[in-house]
């Protein structure tokens, strides 16, 4: 694209970004080193509820990909903390992932009800207060 110098990948799916997008923008000297993947969650029980088309593990292979390629690489992360049926179990899950993976930045999301949609009429809702609490308990440390 002509007058634009740089470039950089944003929200993509961890299951959309393969080895030769990787390796293309790994290559490239118009993408910036630096790429925006949401998670969501760290927790396979949690993401198959989500109905995402991912795991954990492959979030993690990506992440390594990116690094082994990039290793100053930028990545940001998305996470939602109280999908129904969460678990404090599940969220040290996640927490503990996340402190495993080698990630630049996090956003921590309250997870929000939306009128119409197949989570909204999932069983365990998290209470709003401890959604609350915990988004802004999420960066303590786990003891």
């Amino acid at each position: 694209m002509d007058g634009i110098e740089r470039f950089r990948i944003s929200s993509i799916e961890p299951n959309l970004l393969n080895d030769e997008i990787i390796e293309w923008v790994a290559g490239s000297k118009r993408f910036v080193p630096h790429i925006h993947i949401p998670l969501q969650s760290g927790s396979n029980k949690i993401l198959k509820l989500m109905r995402r088309r991912y795991q954990r593990e492959g979030y993690a292979s990506r992440v390594e990909k990116i690094k082994g390629l990039m290793p100053h690489c930028c990545i940001g992360v998305d996470v939602i903390v109280g999908f129904p049926g969460e678990t404090r179990e599940d969220f040290l899950e996640t927490y503990e992932f996340l402190n495993a993976l080698d990630i630049s930045y996090l956003h921590v999301f309250t997870y929000s009800e939306r009128d119409h949609t197949l989570a909204a009429t999932l069983p365990g809702a998290v209470p709003l207060n401890e959604r609350h609490e915990t988004v802004k308990n999420a960066s303590c440390p786990v003891r």
